[in-house]
């Protein structure tokens, strides 16, 4: 089953391109039989803005959001024949205040949302995703708090970075905790400038993180394998495979996105990622599929996860895109 849940549109996302029917029939046409539309919610503080935005306000980008929700949903009834459409959001957490906006936006909206992907792009307000300067401004931003690091600078960068990741991963866990997104996006993008960090290196850190997963599973959450990050330079997709391991121990599930940021980005790189999951021992993937009737989700969402029948590598889907898929 050929499917994504996280892409973005340039209509609706001005780091993206195109517009959002563009992604929409490249999907159908690369031959994807779900795909979920979630464009980033809204950010309610100007200084919170990317420098492509600087002549927007925040009521632009609310009204830019509640757009996206009406295209939406116009495309998901257009094409039903064609594709599965899920129409849902991707979070942010800078704030306290992007929290309590999410809960009015959630309700505001009801079923209209239909499944939320829960993301973290920001430490201590500084975004960590957007270029390696900004990454690195946050990471010096934390003072060291042991005076023995002061002439050891090795020793200095390690506290920093543990600080950093310990705020990274609490933020995911308030996110996680109190909504509950079906898909929990880029577990590890904190480390995207830092791909061969390992974790374990910080055992502070590996616990906030196994705590992240263990809640994850508890409440049914799907682990995003994210094919972005070979378009960033890492060998395989997001999460490493330190995390993947981990998520495995846990019993913790997984599904694909390629986190497409226009049509030229549809389906980008899914053969690497394919030979990745495969050489990592990813065995099953699961999409997520709107119920109609019966119980809700941990969300209150009609939102069920559904696993591919077979062996998931095997679908036509992957035939032609790459022979070592396999």
């Amino acid at each position: 089953m050929p499917y994504s849940h996280h892409s973005h549109s340039g209509q609706f996302c001005k780091h993206a391109l195109g517009t959002l029917e563009d992604v929409v029939l490249e999907a159908i046409k690369q031959g994807f039989e779900v795909y979920g539309l979630t464009e980033h919610v809204p950010r309610y503080r100007d200084v919170d803005f990317y420098p492509e935005e600087k002549d927007l306000h925040v009521s632009t980008l609310v009204e830019q959001f509640d757009a996206f929700i009406a295209e939406a949903h116009r495309l998901k009834a257009c094409y039903a024949s064609q594709i599965t459409l899920l129409v849902g959001l991707e979070t942010e957490y800078i704030t306290e205040l992007d929290l309590k906006m999410l809960d009015d936006l959630l309700e505001r909206y009801g079923e209209k949302v239909e499944f939320m992907v829960g993301s973290v792009h920001h430490v201590d307000s500084t975004p960590i995703d957007f270029d390696q300067a900004t990454f690195q401004k946050c990471l010096e931003s934390f003072p060291s708090k042991s005076h023995s690091n002061a002439d050891n600078p090795e020793a200095q960068t390690h506290e920093q970075m543990n600080t950093l990741l310990c705020t990274y991963f609490d933020s995911q866990y308030t996110v996680l905790a109190r909504f509950h997104p079906e898909v929990i996006g880029h577990i590890d993008l904190c480390r995207l400038y830092n791909p061969s960090l390992r974790f374990s290196d910080y055992p502070e850190v590996w616990e906030k993180l196994e705590r992240n997963i263990i809640t994850g599973v508890e409440y049914g959450a799907l682990f995003e394998l994210n094919a972005a990050a070979l378009r960033k330079g890492w060998e395989g997709s997001y999460p490493g495979e330190d995390v993947i391991k981990l998520i495995q121990k846990h019993g913790g599930r997984f599904a694909l996105s390629d986190d497409s940021h226009g049509p030229h980005a549809v389906g980008l790189n899914y053969d690497r990622m394919a030979s990745y999951l495969r050489k990592v021992g990813i065995d099953e993937v699961w999409y997520l599929k709107r119920t109609d009737s019966g119980p809700v989700n941990a969300a209150a969402r009609r939102m069920a996860a559904v696993k591919v029948d077979g062996n998931w590598w095997e679908h036509h889907f992957w035939k032609g895109r790459q022979s070592t898929v396999a």
